[in-house]
């Protein structure tokens, strides 16, 4: 006996229920029980015996091969991000002990750049905990301070969430959910995931269905338009860049295109920011 979760067919089961028989060309006939495609469909479509999806599912086989693992995800309709993550679960890996979490620091010269670059930034670990942010990026949210969590903020936080009045709040929390399963992997067992993702999964309907989805989506750019409670629609471009030398550390960078009302609100908001300075002393003036 093992306490070891099955992962790889925790993952099978959730997409497998996503994907109506209809997007794979099946008829929908009869009673169904289950929301999705029945496992002797998935089985058929991928060119396997339905014995052995079965074992998949229940994790008897655990190292299945590349090309049978690429046609089930080609049946459940998995893009490049859902094939890599399937693959990785499937991988054959050691098992050892926990290890405690490694406190995460950012790089010296990372919190100098957060010091000069001009720009909203910030620094998140990989729970998406805000290690550091420089006063624009606090300027853009309040939120966005040292010891926040990027994920407790938008799914508990009401005026966080506000700032994403303009998105879909389903959109929005399938996204960041999302991308970051992605992070985590196959560490699930990480006693400091399981635990946040427990106090969500409890405070946050929206959090828990998205993560019992269990979507995969690359962290990468985008372009988003908050509405900022001061300066308005605030339309920025979302830059996610990975940490040298810093394992599981990305560092956030929001600009605006240049010449564009989003530019000049920038502009607004880091002269609230900026520090006062103290008044000059009449030895400091030059003559």
């Amino acid at each position: 006996m093992t306490d070891e979760r099955n992962l790889l067919g925790e993952y099978l089961r959730a997409r497998r229920e996503l994907v109506g028989p209809e997007l794979v060309g099946l008829p929908r006939s009869g009673v169904r029980r289950v929301p999705g495609l029945r496992r002797e469909e998935v089985a058929l479509l991928a060119g396997i015996s339905a014995d052995y999806y079965l074992r998949l599912e229940q994790g008897r086989d655990r190292n299945p091969s590349v090309q049978v693992l690429e046609s089930v995800a080609r049946v459940l309709q998995l893009d490049d991000a859902g094939t890599a993550y399937l693959l990785g679960l499937a991988g054959d890996r050691p098992r050892c002990r926990r290890r405690p979490a490694r406190r995460e620091t950012v790089p010296a010269g990372t919190r100098k750049l957060l010091g000069t670059i001009g720009l909203p930034a910030f620094v998140e670990g990989r729970y998406l905990d805000v290690l550091a942010a420089n006063p624009l990026a606090t300027a853009v949210s309040p939120r966005l301070v040292a010891g926040r969590n990027r994920l407790r903020d938008v799914f508990l936080d009401p005026a966080e969430q506000a700032l994403y009045a303009g998105y879909d709040p389903a959109f929005v929390a399938a996204e960041m959910v999302a991308g970051f399963r992605q992070v985590v992997g196959a560490e699930t067992d990480d006693p400091r995931l399981v635990e946040l993702v427990g106090e969500l999964s409890l405070a946050s309907p929206a959090f828990r269905e998205a993560w019992a989805r269990h979507d995969v989506m690359v962290r990468e750019g985008a372009t988003v338009t908050l509405d900022h409670p001061e300066v308005g629609p605030l339309a920025l471009n979302r830059e996610k860049l990975a940490v040298g030398g810093a394992p599981g550390l990305t560092l956030v960078v929001y600009h605006a295109d240049v010449g564009t009302a989003a530019a000049d609100k920038l502009q607004m908001l880091a002269s609230y920011s900026a520090p006062a300075r103290p008044p000059a002393r009449p030895e400091d003036l030059v003559n």
